[in-house]
């Protein structure tokens, strides 16, 4: 009896996923990235374009904390995602007065 698979079927090799497939944040390294990025999503009704920028960080630190492979971030699709402008000196010095 074959139980779900056909009788002819004899040869059955289990594969990893090429991508997709990464090992759980148990230690909660990334996790305020994580909520950084979920509070993100709540506040513009799920429409993740404009987390983006969270979503890169989130991915960063999973890659720094080898809970993923390093993979280029235009691997990932964030190539086109300009890094955060630093603010003018004079404009950073208004917001700590």
């Amino acid at each position: 009896m074959s139980f779900g698979r056909p009788a002819s079927f004899t040869n059955f090799q289990v594969l990893p996923p090429e991508r997709g497939s990464f090992p759980l944040d148990h230690f909660g390294d990334c996790t305020t990235q994580m909520r950084a990025y979920m509070a993100c999503l709540k506040e513009n009704k799920n429409n993740n374009g404009a987390c983006r920028h969270l979503s890169k960080a989130y991915l960063k630190c999973r890659m720094d904390n080898q809970l993923m492979e390093v993979e280029s971030m235009e691997n990932l699709g964030f190539g086109d995602l300009e890094p955060p402008k630093e603010p003018a000196p004079e404009q950073a010095k208004d917001r700590l007065l």
